[in-house]
């Protein structure tokens, strides 16, 4: 008889002795014991799918990031508008001839307490009794159209700011960066040395400088020709590439007839003072004349027709033509012997020099300040001005000089010069003179050598 056992729903035959066949008995038994230790196939397919699907993503994000969210766009009605007002443009004015600092501030709309008190803070600053009609003002309003800062520039360097505080106005100068820079200007005499160097582009100031540094040795009125040779080493101050002043000229060649006159620049002791390349002072105890510019008229001689009185008559004295109110300096120091009215003479200044010497001053327009009996006087001190009275055809100085009781040519005159370059600067001097003269003869056109503020320079 034959019977069957069911499992799993596997039917499976069973032998004659009343039992499962041993081999597949065997079979069976390891195939569960090995399928009850292993994951089953779906799910490390499902755990694969998953890993591959976050490595996917994650290096989309690292590579392509999502951009900021943008904000929504939202009506205008519902945002409220906080715009800062523009400022209006300053308004620049100048100060004028005839006018006030005050009444220009009065005309600009601006109230009389403010302007009290922009003028009260610029004073510390200003000297107010001296502006300038060509200083300008800048004017800074806020939105509402009232002054909140005042600028008032006087060149490119003297720049003053007025500002309103919750106190009331405050003041103070600005800093301005200076260029000092080094030139060369150089030229030939055509006419006159004014004409020639302003044909250059340089100022009378540049001139006066100029004939100064040879004023005890060289007179430009009575002994330059055209044709004469001059060139100088000169510092120019700069703000911004904008042209300020004149510093000091450095080294200077005047060439005349042959002679040549040279100038070096050196601080000895800290005093800065023109030597001859030697050493020797340039500065002696007489200028060789008592004007800065002007044209001699009339020389020293012992027979000359005068020009009013008629007849031949001595003329012991040196006429330098130069217009009404010109500067007249004492060419040395000295003390006021005579000022007053002197017959055909006018005007006349007498000063006394030492080594025995006087010298005369005559037709002056009038007198300079604080000169009269006694008074001292220091070389170039202005004793008074080119004018027309006495016996006078026109505006000229009479110029004499007066040696032991006697006339003298004031022209042939040989003055004493000042000390010499000591022994122990005499080193640095000769290095500094020859790098000015080399610079100075080899056509140099610009450099900066210093930067700094109007004070530093």
């Amino acid at each position: 008889m034959e019977c069957s056992t069911q499992e799993s729903g596997v039917s499976e035959p069973v032998s004659p002795q009343g039992g499962m066949s041993r081999r597949r008995v065997l079979s069976t038994s390891r195939k569960g014991s090995a399928e009850s230790g292993r994951t089953p196939r779906w799910v490390l397919a499902a755990a694969l799918s998953l890993i591959g699907f976050c490595l996917f993503f994650g290096l989309r994000l690292i590579l392509h990031p999502s951009p900021e969210p943008q904000p929504q766009e939202v009506g205008s009605e519902s945002v409220p508008d906080f715009a800062v007002p523009s400022l209006p443009p300053p308004t620049t004015i100048s100060l004028g001839k005839s006018k006030t600092l005050a009444e220009v501030l009065v005309a600009q709309g601006i109230p009389q307490n403010a302007v009290t008190q922009i003028v009260q803070a610029l004073r510390s600053y200003l000297n107010l009794r001296r502006l300038q009609p060509e200083d300008t003002l800048r004017i800074h309003r806020d939105p509402e159209g009232a002054v909140r800062k005042v600028v008032y520039r006087q060149s490119p360097v003297d720049i003053f700011e007025v500002r309103r505080e919750e106190n009331g106005w405050t003041a103070h100068q600005r800093e301005v960066a200076i260029d000092r820079r080094v030139a060369l200007v150089a030229g030939t005499l055509e006419d006159t040395l004014f004409d020639s160097v302003e044909r250059l582009g340089e100022s009378a100031r540049l001139v006066l400088d100029f004939a100064e540094i040879f004023a005890w040795d060289f007179d430009f009125a009575s002994d330059s020709q055209p044709g004469d040779h001059f060139r100088m080493l000169v510092e120019k101050l700069y703000a911004a590439d904008q042209f300020v002043e004149y510093g000091r000229i450095l080294a200077a060649e005047y060439e005349s007839e042959g002679r040549l006159h040279t100038a070096i620049y050196f601080p000895e002791n800290k005093r800065g003072d023109y030597y001859t390349p030697e050493g020797e002072s340039l500065r002696r105890a007489f200028l060789k004349s008592p004007l800065d510019f002007s044209r001699i008229s009339s020389g020293y001689t012992r027979a000359r027709r005068h020009p009013v009185l008629g007849g031949v008559r001595p003329h012991l004295a040196v006429d330098y033509a130069a217009p009404t109110g010109t500067p007249v300096r004492a060419v040395a120091d000295g003390v006021v012997k005579f000022a007053g009215r002197k017959g055909g003479y006018g005007n006349s200044v007498v000063l006394r020099h030492r080594a025995n010497y006087e010298t005369v001053y005559s037709h002056l327009s009038r007198f300079g300040k604080g000169v009269r009996r006694g008074a001292r006087v220091t070389q170039r001190h202005v004793i008074g001005y080119v004018g027309s009275t006495g016996l006078s055809t026109g505006p000229h100085l009479d110029y004499r000089v007066i040696k032991d009781g006697s006339f003298v040519n004031p022209l042939k005159q040989t003055f004493l010069p000042g000390n010499p370059i000591s022994h122990s600067s005499r080193p640095s001097f000769m290095s500094l003179r020859d790098s000015y003269l080399q610079q100075l003869r080899s056509g140099l056109q610009g450099q900066t050598i210093s930067s700094g503020t109007k004070e530093d320079l």
